[in-house]
């Protein structure tokens, strides 16, 4: 399971919630969890042309790290309604790294938690033909949400939702991958 840090900006919270997670799906069961960052990435803006320019050895790097994961959790938090643009480069620089997979997102932001963020990026990832799932584990105000050592305050609430995110997370993985491995995903 990739976990993807999606906001690339300095003094950025975006590491404290994936760290979070990290360590929930990690003590969830039999995961292997990689910790992506997009600001270590550090994927160029323009993407090639059709004239069959390569891509730079980052961006081949990071796409290894995403076609070896069987499901991701995408951190975002909400800037001015929307994503991140960080987070849109990476999914724009890959195609069938995210075919056929499952994405789970924890947002936060100020009132709304960064929900305006998720929904607006369930149909992007539909359009590489990845299967967002239903439940969000979302932040509001969440400033107050943390404490200094980077757990949610709100404990029992809080890793309630963290388990039924991550079982339907790993259930929607593990049918997928098996439908993957069964017959190729037709794009």
């Amino acid at each position: 399971m990739a976990v993807i840090i999606g906001s690339i900006r300095k003094d950025r919270f975006c590491a404290t919630p994936a760290a979070w997670v990290a360590e929930r799906a990690r003590a969830h069961g039999d995961i292997d969890v990689d910790l992506i960052d997009l600001a270590e990435a550090d994927l160029p803006v323009v993407l090639p042309g059709d004239d069959g320019e390569q891509a730079p050895d980052r961006v081949r790097a990071l796409g290894e790290r995403l076609a070896a994961a069987d499901a991701f959790i995408v951190v975002t938090p909400v800037y001015n309604r929307g994503y991140p643009a960080s987070l849109k480069n990476a999914i724009d620089w890959f195609f069938q790294e995210w075919v056929a997979k499952p994405v789970g997102f924890v947002s936060y932001g100020g009132v709304g938690g960064g929900l305006h963020a998720v929904e607006q990026l369930r149909p992007v990832f539909s359009e590489v033909h990845a299967a967002t799932i239903r439940n969000t584990l979302s932040f509001p105000n969440f400033w107050d949400r943390f404490d200094a050592e980077g757990r949610p305050v709100e404990v029992e609430e809080t890793e309630i939702a963290a388990k039924a995110f991550l079982d339907q997370l790993m259930w929607w993985s593990d049918v997928l991958r098996e439908g993957r491995r069964k017959r190729p995903y037709a794009t």
